[in-house]
């Protein structure tokens, strides 16, 4: 029997806001953690294979997988049942340097594995465990502020990088990479970096208008096919996605009128959208499209699966959730140019009306906030095996989309 799992991705980023990869967050059933493993090998391969093997590339993209593991689950061994290129192992807080514990830590770097040390302040006792990390996480917002001008006397213990966690503004973006920082944690990538009317360039304002458009005029098969094909770029990337491997199609489509008979006009509507939009960030880190994409395949699936509301509103309101951290622009400014209607409109400025609960599920989820996301399951009348396929699904397909069209 599968053990049903909820999976948060939480993005890292290099010094130039490029993916480094993603710490995966956990939770089984009602447990807010890690599942607990009694020790039994078959529990464990049980896990690993249903789980795991089958699951990680696709949640984590093939980038590198940050796992926490307990000290319990490390004196077992339990993260050599994984494979090193992937993951790497998050060793948590409240794991001692015992001889153990280092024993076991020296056996995972004998065979290949990296280690990274979780919400570290900094402690003598920690010298021969940090001159085998790779990776020293350090929470930004924490006490332990204070101290980071220390960096570069701990790295006198090895040549660990430094990780910065929850960094939630690009001030503080800015501030750790000024203290040294490597690699940053945290959603400020999904936050304008100016928030004011700043000046939308004139190619970002034309692909404003094609969303518009597309949306707001009744169109016939061929003023559709017209609109599309003023947009050479929208035009290819849409046949290229159509011809992909996820529709397995036996012969391609070799026209904008093909594209539109085979989607459907709504189908057609809601992809150049999701290219317009792609377009509007494209001076801003990959993670922050990809994630208004899987936001808005995921409140799609959500919205059929709850019934009586629009999952074509459901599916603008996840891509437009993030436009206003591509444009840098207040999200009041930027919805009166938006094709959407009041209850969207009403989601994404006041955070209020029907749509709302449905924009705080999908943020309570990529944060890992589990007690929220658990009320939000009783209010849809959702289980969390169904939510969790549904997320999978939108991960799935937004890098599809990602791949297919190239819009990165």
């Amino acid at each position: 029997m599968l053990m049903d799992v909820f999976v948060a991705r939480q993005p890292i980023f290099n010094k130039k806001r490029q993916l480094f990869g993603y710490e995966l967050l956990f939770r089984s059933g009602m447990n807010n953690s890690f599942p607990d493993l009694d020790g039994d090998i078959a529990t464990s391969s049980l896990l690993s294979s249903s789980f795991f093997s089958f699951g990680i590339e696709k949640i984590a993209g093939g980038r590198k997988s940050f796992i926490n593991f307990t000290e319990a689950l490390l004196l077992k061994g339990t993260p050599a049942l994984f494979p090193r290129e992937i993951i790497m192992v998050e060793i948590l807080e409240s794991v001692r340097p015992t001889p153990e514990m280092l024993a076991a830590c020296r056996s995972l770097k004998s065979q290949g594995y990296t280690l990274a040390l979780d919400d570290f302040v900094f402690d003598e006792s920690y010298a021969e465990l940090l001159s085998m990390v790779d990776i020293v996480k350090i929470d930004f917002q924490s006490d332990q502020k204070q101290n980071l001008h220390r960096l570069k006397d701990w790295q006198r213990y090895g040549s660990c990088k430094f990780l910065a966690e929850k960094i939630e503004t690009y001030a503080e973006f800015q501030e750790a990479l000024a203290l040294g920082f490597s690699l940053f944690q945290g959603y400020f990538f999904a936050k304008p970096e100016v928030l004011r009317n700043r000046d939308i360039p004139p190619n970002k304002l034309t692909s404003l208008r094609l969303i518009s458009e597309i949306h707001q005029r009744e169109f016939n098969v061929d003023a559709l096919e017209a609109l599309i094909g003023r947009d050479v770029a929208v035009s290819y990337k849409l046949l290229k996605y159509l011809n992909s491997a996820y529709f397995s199609r036996l012969a391609p489509l070799r026209s904008i009128r093909q594209a539109i008979a085979y989607l459907g006009e709504r189908g057609v509507r809601l992809f150049v959208s999701l290219i317009a939009t792609s377009q509007l960030a494209d001076n801003k880190p990959d993670e922050l499209v990809r994630l208004s994409i899987i936001r808005a395949r995921f409140l799609e699936l959500l919205g059929q699966h709850t019934g009586g509301q629009n999952d074509g509103e459901l599916f603008l309101l996840g891509l437009f959730s993030l436009i206003d951290a591509m444009l840098d622009n207040p999200m009041d400014h930027l919805v009166k140019r938006l094709p959407v209607g009041d209850q969207v409109r009403q989601a994404l400025v006041d955070r209020g009306g029907p749509l709302a609960p449905y924009l705080h599920f999908v943020e309570s989820l990529e944060r890992a906030r589990w007690e929220e996301v658990e009320a939000l399951l009783r209010r849809f009348g959702l289980n969390e095996e169904a939510t969790g396929d549904m997320y999978l699904e939108a991960i799935g397909w937004a890098d599809c989309f990602e791949t297919s069209t190239g819009s990165q």
